[in-house]
């Protein structure tokens, strides 16, 4: 609410919101991201299709068109721009079959299209001009010229897919079927085998674990280690290192006074009950509330308590109402000047555009200087920030040079700058240096350095500079079993569990069926858990009818689709999960309630037409341009498609 009532002037608020639109506007069309694509002006043909090219322009258009809709993320764009190329070929052959077909567009139908299409082009019914209309297609890099043969191209595209698409017919029985695959529910019995029950049982022995590091001795070696000397400069604490005299603080004062010159201001606290955006009717009814809590304050109520149960303003109800301001125009007239005129300890109700507040002066200051012991403390903190920045500066400039010169005293170096000495034995890539951590410069600047040698400054997050001096380097060796031991464990016991599983399950399986498809006799007799679930569909998911506390879903219903094709006592298995195996019974088939199919039935017939209508557009766009390229109508330039490409991979 602070910034709510800043603004007196409401045709002030709405020129701001015009400006923010107009920045929106040009935001969104100019602040579309390029990708490394250069600047492709060229007209070179990628492709062909009857007496149609397809060019470099057209292909980055395109490429345009989709990232300024965030359609496609620019990270995948080396992968997706052949499928554009495909999408411009198959949208151009469509539009040559249609006119080999003696099917046309007239310039009325082409009209009447980019009217519905557009209709801003055509307020209150009348054209807004050739040149606006030129103007509003300049900006998206496209003449009216271009624009027109693309609208001509897909109202034939989409004249030819419809009669390619007629006669989709949808029976009663598929809706049916339709129907009955949607809400038709399955219930089963199943057990999940995890690694976790036979981990203990895939553990191999200390004689395997041997014969398998010998065998694979090659993959156990200890890489190259580095032993450095690092020095380590934080800004945070030597700043706190330096200490000025009260003299160079007096003179730092004198220097910056007018920087704490302190104006009137005014500590306030108020109660907003709202009027704006309500009825007019409400207004007594709000301004006898203020009364009210005016009478309490006056009366020694607890303001803040108040404010914090009363108030509307949500920048300040929180805080007991308070705000400290000035007296410069920031916030709405009649709360301000009250601010000002009141005396500390006093209240008063203030009526304003956004309703009634009932405010209390706290604390009224006038305006001042701040004496020099006020503004030690600021004093001290300027100081040090001007101070520290000199002594890192003199670091990177010098630090290097100094310990090259001195290597093996690296304290000595250290202590000449005030900079922490951090040894760091049996450093391996990639692995966090102590008091630098993972940082690529710092792993750069020792990459190269040969013993005795010391890195260039590197910059830390933090404010920090570090230099490191290479003082060895440990060669790579083979490593011993005893320090792979667990390792190998691992390794052994993560391969042969997942065998263990599927083998138990299959065991599971095999006994099941030996005893006449009985699951839970089966799996009682291996110590294994059945669970029975609840009904699901067949895109639902299975989950326990009385699920344990905590107990995850078994997974989609995907992984035991096959019980819906069989009848009810069918064994399932074993079936792969992400966490384990699963072996399951089929116990019932719930049939659908087909009271409920006239309801659904013209919804299914829609998705049911729909998906029959992908499907065939799908096979007569590939057919199509499988017979133009058979008859030479489709050309693709390979060489100038993978020249195009390497536009678009990230530099």
């Amino acid at each position: 609410m602070f910034d709510l009532f800043r603004s007196r002037d409401k045709a002030v608020r709405l020129l701001l919101g015009a400006i923010l639109l107009v920045v929106a506007l040009s935001m969104l069309m100019y602040l579309v991201p390029n990708y490394n694509t250069g600047a492709i002006t060229s007209d070179t043909v990628v492709a062909e299709v009857g007496h149609d090219a397809i060019t470099e322009l057209d292909v980055q258009r395109a490429i345009q068109g989709a990232m300024r809709g965030r359609q496609i993320p620019a990270e995948i764009l080396p992968t997706y721009v052949p499928q554009i190329v495909k999408q411009l070929i198959t949208e151009r052959a469509l539009a040559y079959e249609a006119e080999r077909l003696g099917i046309q567009v007239t310039n009325q139908e082409l009209s009447d299209f980019i009217a519905r299409t557009i209709p801003n082009l055509y307020p209150d019914g009348k054209f807004v001009g050739k040149a606006a209309y030129a103007a509003m297609l300049a900006q998206q890099n496209l003449t009216m010229e271009q624009f027109e043969a693309d609208m001509r191209r897909q109202m034939l595209d989409d004249r030819l897919r419809s009669i390619a698409l007629e006669g989709i017919v949808v029976s009663p029985a598929d809706i049916e079927q339709a129907f009955r695959d949607k809400n038709e529910q399955l219930q089963v019995q199943y057990v999940k085998l995890t690694s976790d029950k036979y981990k203990k049982e895939a553990e191999p022995s200390l004689e395997e674990m041997q014969a398998y590091f010998k065998a694979n001795a090659a993959r156990y070696t200890v890489p190259e280690s580095k032993n450095l000397v690092v020095l380590l400069a934080d800004q945070a604490k030597l700043e706190q290192t330096l200490n000025p005299t009260d003299e160079e603080l007096h003179r730092l004062y004198t220097q910056n006074m007018d920087s704490f010159r302190v104006p009137e201001q005014v500590k306030i606290r108020h109660i907003l009950l709202m009027t704006q955006g309500k009825p007019a009717s409400d207004d007594a009814k709000i301004k006898a509330q203020a009364e009210d809590l005016l009478k309490q304050v006056r009366a020694g109520a607890n303001f803040a308590e108040l404010a914090k149960k009363y108030s509307e303003d949500p920048g300040s109800k929180d805080k007991g109402g308070e705000y400290t301001i000035q007296h410069n125009g920031q916030m709405v007239k009649e709360f301000e000047d009250a601010a000002f005129r009141l005396k500390p300890g006093e209240s008063d109700l203030i009526k304003t555009s956004y309703g009634y507040h009932v405010v209390q002066v706290m604390q009224h200051d006038q305006a001042h200087v701040k004496t020099f012991e006020e503004a030690k403390a600021d004093l001290l903190s300027q100081w040090r920030k001007q101070k520290v920045a000199d002594v890192m500066q003199k670091i990177e400039d010098q630090v290097q040079q100094a310990f090259q010169k001195d290597p093996l005293h690296p304290d000595k170096v250290a202590a000449d700058f005030n900079m922490e000495v951090i040894r760091a034995d049996n450093l391996q890539p990639g692995k966090p240096v102590p008091g630098v951590g993972s940082n690529p410069d710092f792993e750069q600047s020792i990459s190269g350095l040969k013993v005795g040698e010391v890195s260039q400054p590197v910059a830390l997050a933090g404010d920090k500079v570090v230099v490191a001096e290479l003082t060895g380097i440990v060669p790579s060796r083979p490593e011993t079993f005893d320090e792979v031991k667990d390792q190998v464990k691992e390794t052994m016991t993560t391969s042969r569990v997942q065998a263990k599983v599927q083998q138990h399950a299959q065991e599971l399986m095999d006994k099941a069926k030996a005893m006449g498809g009985d699951l839970e006799k089966a799996a009682k007799a291996m110590g294994l858990e059945v669970k029975t679930s609840a009904d699901f569909t067949r895109s639902g998911s299975i989950t326990a009818e009385k699920p344990a506390a905590g107990e995850a879903p078994l997974g989609s219903a995907a992984y035991l689709l096959e019980g819906f094709s069989k009848p009810d006592g069918t064994l399932l298995g074993p079936v792969a999960l992400p966490d384990g195996t699963v072996v399951a019974k089929v116990v019932a088939h719930i049939a659908p309630d087909m009271s409920k199919l006239p309801g659904e039935r013209a919804q299914l017939r829609d998705d049911i037409k729909r998906q029959r209508a992908n499907d065939r557009a799908t096979l007569f766009d590939q057919g199509l341009e499988d017979q133009l390229t058979r008859e030479g109508k489709i050309k693709v330039h390979q060489d100038v498609l993978t020249r195009l490409l390497s536009n678009y991979r990230p530099s």
